[in-house]
């Protein structure tokens, strides 16, 4: 880099996820010159990630093809803590190998978070849970523009009480506006399914993250 005495042979590497916090000094010519984006693997890297790590560990019946389509917008590190979870689900049922099985359940978990099955049982929080879902379910299904349902469930995962996951036909490098659209409708639909169905002053915060993703 310019400004340093004897640098001949030296090379300065530096990595960020947050490029819009860099000061603009350290982009100008003669400091870091050269800039390469590192997106998130498309379908053929993770192919070849999923394959690398799979090699690591038994496995059988693994259809790797399949699981690079499911887990579009996966970063390389995600992968890897998914077959690791795996790995560690298989040993914990005292499975031989690792199977397609132990590979759904890991990538449930990093969609959607581990889940707490120790939260006392209340069946009103457990209908409105539902419903709510069920509306996000609905909607995704009956809009063109949405991506397709993957998953619907009311055991409580991360900070959420349930959880409606997607999993996209193929890489989207854009979206449209209809896709856009889409989104935001199947977003509200929890919403929408808790007005209809409780009336208005029932609706609870459990849309607060639909809102926001809306927004």
């Amino acid at each position: 880099m310019d400004g340093f005495q004897q640098n001949e042979g030296v090379i300065v590497l530096g990595a960020t996820n947050r490029v819009g916090d860099l000061d603009p000094a350290l982009l100008r010519p003669g400091r870091f010159d050269v800039e390469v984006a590192v997106p998130t693997p498309d379908y053929c890297g993770r192919k070849d990630i999923l394959t690398h790590y799979l090699s690591k560990v038994l496995s059988r019946d693994i259809d790797v093809d399949i699981l690079a389509r499911r887990t579009t917008g996966f970063t390389g590190a995600d992968l890897e803590n998914m077959i690791n979870q795996a790995a560690l689900r298989a040993a914990i049922e005292g499975a031989e190998v690792v199977g397609m099985r132990h590979i759904e359940y890991a990538r449930d978990k990093v969609i959607m978070g581990p889940e707490r099955k120790t939260r006392i049982p209340d069946e009103e929080v457990n209908k409105m849970t539902a419903y709510h879902e069920g509306g996000h379910a609905l909607v995704a299904y009956y809009t063109k523009e949405s991506m397709p349902l993957h998953k619907v469930t009311i055991m409580p995962r991360g900070e959420s009480l349930g959880h409606t996951a997607y999993i996209p036909e193929k890489e989207r490098y854009q979206e449209t506006k209809a896709q856009l659209l889409a989104t935001m409708d199947t977003a509200l639909g929890g919403r929408a399914a808790e007005e209809l169905v409780f009336g208005i002053d029932k609706i609870t915060t459990g849309a607060s993250s639909d809102l926001q993703q809306a927004t």
